[in-house]
């Protein structure tokens, strides 16, 4: 699917409609020492093993995309999140 790299639509902040940049969502670096990761690895550490299944083989064909809008007047980012896509591309 082929988006433009600006879209005209509401910004919350502004409270009206403005021309906003779009760009692709990306995964941030996992923290180490976030709880969740400590939790994981008290539970990996002695015998047992792995504590849930790894999933091996690819369910699904597609993957979501999530686009984040830049408002260009205030700069305020909205997250538009959630489009099952195989391909993005965004056109300048």
């Amino acid at each position: 699917m082929k988006v433009p790299a600006t879209i005209r639509t509401y910004c919350p902040k502004c409270n009206t409609h403005t021309q906003h940049t779009v760009s692709l969502y990306k995964k941030g670096k996992e923290r180490s020492l976030a709880i969740g990761a400590r939790r994981h690895q008290r539970e990996l550490k002695g015998y047992g093993g792995q504590k849930y299944p790894i999933q091996r083989e690819k369910a699904k064909t597609t993957e979501r995309k999530t686009l984040i809008l830049k408002c260009q007047v205030c700069g305020f980012q909205v997250f538009r999140g959630g489009i099952r896509l195989k391909k993005l591309e965004i056109v300048r």
